[in-house]
């Protein structure tokens, strides 16, 4: 009987025993799916996170008195103009090791915006050359000789020539041809205003598409050429809710252009201006930069070729332009 006694005196203990062994068995696995779902979850979120979005960078380059912007995506590039000369350019499109131009726009025929295109070459066999695949010009009536030679390089290399007005439209996509890309619009000139000089300057409002998407008005560049006054009251005429976030400030900075209600309309959060380094035009302008510091609240948003040389910006999917 005492043994029988002391036999089930221990039967209660190892139940106990088995018992903890279980519920701490379960908290155990309870902690190791908790772990596996937060980890699963904390995984996709980071790989959502290390797969960037496509993004674009736009490069005001210093090209001296004259204008030349960088559009690149997904590798490959494109030119709004192209300086007075094609040293600026070609130096720092070397530097970029970019050997292809997808296309070159002339905003308007004056040497300081399309000097550089009368010394391109016919590919990357030029080592200080880069190819050009298409070129972009607009209505302008005026430029006689510089227009003249500039279709004379085109013909001598086989570059095709299209003229863009408003409402046409100029896309620069990734090697795969797919609709990811900058979508650059053609506000101005209209086609049914002859125009000749500065006051015809091709104007391209810049958005960012991806995956079927547009980057709202904060992913937006405006460039705007040579355009005056006049130019941008006619543009806003047509286009009332013109808006963009990053501003090519028109004509170098020039009181011949920039007027109030523009840049008030416009509303840029940032401003370049490309200018050369004490230029006998004295551009920029007081005035104008007065301007552009009342709409935009802070002249650090100001950013000049003169002064700050290249200027970068990314286009990004989410947040717009970044500097």
């Amino acid at each position: 009987m005492e043994m029988d006694m002391e036999t089930n005196m221990e039967e209660p203990k190892a139940t106990g025993r088995w018992m903890f062994f279980w519920v701490g068995f379960g908290a155990l696995v309870w902690v190791a799916l908790g772990c596996l779902v937060f980890g699963l979850a904390g995984c996709t979120y980071v790989s959502g996170a290390g797969v960037q979005e496509s993004q674009a960078k736009v490069s005001f380059l210093d090209v001296g008195q004259g204008l030349a912007v960088l559009l690149e995506y997904e590798g490959r590039y494109a030119l709004y103009d192209v300086g007075p000369d094609s040293v600026g350019v070609f130096d720092s499109l070397r530097a970029r090791g970019v050997d292809t131009l997808e296309w070159v726009v002339a905003s308007h025929y004056h040497r300081d915006h399309v000097g550089g295109l009368l010394e391109l070459g016919a590919g990357p066999s030029k080592v200080s050359k880069p190819a050009v695949k298409r070129l972009y010009v607009g209505l302008d009536t005026a430029g006689g000789f510089i227009r003249d030679s500039l279709f004379r390089q085109a013909r001598r290399f086989g570059i095709p020539v299209d003229t863009v007005f408003r409402g046409h439209e100029i896309v620069l996509q990734d090697k795969n041809g797919v609709a990811d890309g900058l979508r650059l619009k053609v506000l101005w000139p209209p086609e049914f205003l002859p125009l000749g000089g500065n006051e015809s300057s091709v104007v391209l409002e810049c958005r960012l598409e991806t995956s079927g998407s547009q980057v709202d008005d904060g992913g937006t560049l405006l460039l705007t050429g040579d355009i005056d006054t006049a130019a941008e009251r006619r543009l806003l005429e047509l286009s009332p809710s013109l808006r963009a976030s990053l501003l090519q400030v028109p004509h170098h900075g020039s009181s011949g252009s920039n007027s109030l209600g523009f840049l008030s309309q416009v509303s840029p959060r940032y401003a370049a201006i490309s200018v050369g380094k004490d230029n006998g035009y004295g551009h920029p302008t007081a005035e104008v930069l007065r301007k552009i510091e009342i709409v935009a609240g802070d002249s650090s948003t100001v950013f000049r070729t003169d002064l700050d040389g290249t200027i970068s910006f990314q286009i990004v999917p989410g947040m717009g332009v970044v500097k």
